[in-house]
């Protein structure tokens, strides 16, 4: 799991919920008159109540967290595992909203909880800010810019170096060496066959650069299918520029043509 794939989206999520963690441990009830040494039961003596709720709000967020972290996201029956967690995020917030409104639940045929004078505990109102915060934060990730910038920032290397150089402590495997641009490979026959190059342009340096968000990387034959995914908090070199995509080599040497280029950090 690339921890710097996530996104300020994900920080927001993990956040709701260590909180509605820490909530499952608190009162569910709030009743009129009862002494600070009363024994008000939280959500783990509560079945229903931990299952639809707290619960249910943990995984979804374990749910939408690995699935941004990971570089292929596994899917159940056509949905990924993201699509998922925001669909138990929302559930979650839905059932603690149904709890605040009704925290005495199957037990009003004995009288409404106003009543009785029994109200929404702490852990209530302290789940139902939680999952309303989670569920918001998993739906708005993918729409506000604010929400996918990275959560941890990628480090800025020393400085770039030519096409062919290997930075310290770079992307791929460190203290690597990669033969010179256009040369052909330890072990391959001169003459072999080699892929063809395209000549930079005059006045285009190569640069270090990494993606806000995870980019796919396309054949520089024009195929429509990726061959790699470029992820975020992960340096790459651009080696050459076609209009407005580069030509880029990830971290195993492959090559490929970046479409996408808006909101790149440049090295």
């Amino acid at each position: 799991m690339n921890i710097r794939s996530l996104t300020r989206g994900d920080g927001v999520v993990i956040g709701a919920a260590v909180l509605l963690f820490i909530a499952s441990f608190l009162d569910i009830y709030s009743i009129d008159g009862a002494p600070s040494s009363a024994d008000i039961p939280s959500a783990w003596a509560s079945g229903p109540l931990l299952l639809s709720v707290f619960l249910a709000g943990i995984i979804g967020a374990a749910l939408v967290v690995v699935a941004h972290g990971l570089p292929q996201v596994p899917k159940v029956a056509g949905l990924d595992l993201g699509q998922f967690g925001v669909a138990f995020t929302v559930f979650a917030a839905w059932s603690a909203l149904g709890n605040v409104f009704d925290p005495m639940g199957g037990v009003d045929n004995v009288g409404s909880a106003s009543d009785n004078g029994v109200g929404a505990g702490t852990g209530l109102i302290l789940g139902l800010v939680a999952t309303v915060v989670m569920a918001a934060a998993a739906i708005a990730a993918p729409l506000v810019p604010a929400l996918q910038a990275a959560l941890v920032p990628a480090p800025k290397p020393a400085a770039p170096q030519p096409y062919g150089g290997q930075p310290q402590g770079g992307y791929g495997y460190p203290g690597a060496q990669q033969s010179p641009y256009g040369q052909p490979q330890q072990g391959q026959p001169f003459g072999g066959q080699q892929p063809q190059q395209t000549v930079p342009a005059a006045d285009f340096s190569p640069f270090w650069f990494a993606v806000p968000v995870p980019r796919p990387l396309f054949p520089e034959d024009g195929s429509p299918t990726p061959i790699a995914e470029l992820a975020p908090g992960t340096w790459y070199l651009a080696v050459e520029q076609r209009g407005p995509a580069l030509v880029a080599q990830t971290q195993d040497g492959r090559r490929g043509v970046l479409q996408d280029t808006s909101g790149i950090q440049r090295g």
